[in-house]
């Protein structure tokens, strides 16, 4: 089996660490790096977290340290939701750096695309400042990458201002560049993430997954949704599922645009269905829930027997 080379960018965060241990142990998978940039909280926190996953998982993927804030916004954090460090809900044994790769994020990228033999795909699960700055400096990967999958936008309302999504909000001038990257880009927004929830009883499947099954659902039984909704909603592993499994989703292509400029609606995502002439982005409109749950748990379990 071909397995998909694949970078990760991401800022666990607890969706952030289910995403992550899905795509370590897919089948069709090749993980070649994980950049853990600012996003959720801050870098120090987003390192160590990526790096004590990865222990608690025995894998040995290449940790590469990416942005420590946005390329042009005041820094947000979302620290309120994940806690201080991310990832309230369990405690993880600290790792050491010896996954650490030495060296830029855009350049240590840059070479692992550049000398890679099948194209790469990029999985954006925080803000975009990483992938930015690889296009701006290293233009010419573009020819060596499938395609940039990624969590973040919105069609609608926002989770971060009234309308502007908090991956895409926390770093708009960047996720300006990657959507003009004249590259595949298909999107798991906001709604998605709304949607692809899972209910309590199937969520105490995931806790009988073995110890990555209980370390999940520690963490995701620390999220409370502010209007007591039992549901857990399932954000950054939606862009996996878009990757693995796109036959789950239903997928409309449309024009993509950050706004820039505006006093009330900065950081927004301009989704644009009726452009179809200057479509840049496959954008996730529905998701298959019943499909969507059971490969979340039979992932999870995948991970904990993968894990031994």
């Amino acid at each position: 089996m071909n397995k998909k080379p694949l970078i990760i960018s991401t800022d666990p965060g607890i969706d952030d660490i289910a995403a992550m241990t899905i795509s370590l142990f897919a089948d069709k998978l090749d993980v070649r790096m994980i950049v853990p940039t600012w996003g959720n909280v801050q870098l120090e926190y987003t390192l160590q977290n990526t790096l004590n996953l990865e222990k608690f998982l025995h894998t040995k993927v290449p940790v590469v340290v990416g942005a420590n804030q946005p390329l042009v916004a005041p820094m947000i954090s979302a620290a309120s939701v994940h806690g201080k460090t991310g990832i309230a809900g369990f405690d993880f044994e600290e790792a050491d750096r010896s996954l650490v790769k030495p060296g830029l994020a855009a350049t240590v990228m840059a070479e692992e695309i550049k000398n890679s033999p099948e194209k790469v795909t990029l999985l954006g699960i925080g803000p975009l400042t990483d992938f930015a700055l690889l296009f701006k400096q290293y233009p010419e990967v573009k020819d060596n990458i499938e395609q940039i999958v990624i969590m973040g936008g919105n069609i609608g309302r926002g989770n971060h201002s009234p309308l502007a999504e908090y991956n895409i909000a926390g770093d708009p001038e960047a996720a300006q560049v990657v959507f003009h990257s004249d590259l595949p880009i298909k999107v798991a927004p906001l709604e998605i993430g709304n949607k692809a929830h899972l209910l309590p009883e199937q969520m105490a499947k995931v806790k009988e997954c073995g110890e990555v099954g209980n370390m999940l659902y520690s963490l995701f039984s620390h999220i409370h949704e502010p209007d007591g909704d039992p549901r857990i909603k399932i954000y950054d592993p939606t862009a996996v599922g878009i990757l693995l499994h796109p036959e789950m989703f239903t997928m409309r292509k449309a024009n993509v645009e950050i706004e820039l400029r505006g006093q009330f609606t900065y950081g927004a995502s301009v989704i644009n269905f009726m452009d179809q002439e200057h479509a840049n982005a496959e954008i996730a409109t529905d998701v298959d829930l019943e499909k969507f749950a059971k490969w979340f748990i039979d992932s999870i379990e995948k991970a904990d027997q993968g894990r031994e």
